[in-house]
């Protein structure tokens, strides 16, 4: 009996058999191996707001918090539900989970998000203005995107 190709053996295999998923939707404005890194912490993530999609969504919300453009300051709102859907709503909840991702990615690939959270930062800085108060509100004032007046012309 002839010798079977080697090629023709691995024609015949499924490729990548023993992926269970799809791969993961690459983030706008990332690249696909820190896609792929979020992704995974996403999946592995014991936190109940970081979930697979969490990081993207959380950075589309941030970057459209200081629209429109101009100088009028922002404020940002309580969600009115705290369920994994909703809690996006508030803009500081986005930052939150954008805050757990970048902790718990390697250090490699988290140089380009955090850049991009960097910039991000400075924009809803200037459009917020400071709560003097906010150590007395906040559960979590220990943060500074935490520490900014709610309500107001949103």
């Amino acid at each position: 009996m002839p010798r079977r190709r080697p090629g023709a053996l691995r024609a015949e295999r499924s490729p990548r058999s023993g992926r269970s998923s799809p791969p993961p939707e690459r983030i706008h404005g990332l690249s696909a191996r820190t896609s792929v890194a979020i992704d995974r912490v996403e999946r592995l993530s014991g936190d109940y707001y970081v979930h697979p999609g969490a990081t993207d969504r959380a950075l589309r919300r941030y970057r459209a918090f200081p629209q429109p453009p101009g100088r009028r300051p922002r404020y940002p709102r309580d969600a009115e539900c705290s369920c994994r859907g909703c809690s996006f709503e508030d803009v500081r909840h986005a930052r939150d989970v954008l805050a757990e991702v970048l902790r718990q990615l390697p250090p490699r690939s988290r140089a380009r998000p955090a850049r991009q959270v960097r910039a991000l930062d400075a924009g809803y800085a200037e459009r917020t203005p400071p709560d003097p108060f906010a150590a007395d509100r906040q559960w979590r004032s220990d943060l500074w995107w935490r520490r900014r007046p709610t309500g107001g012309p949103g």
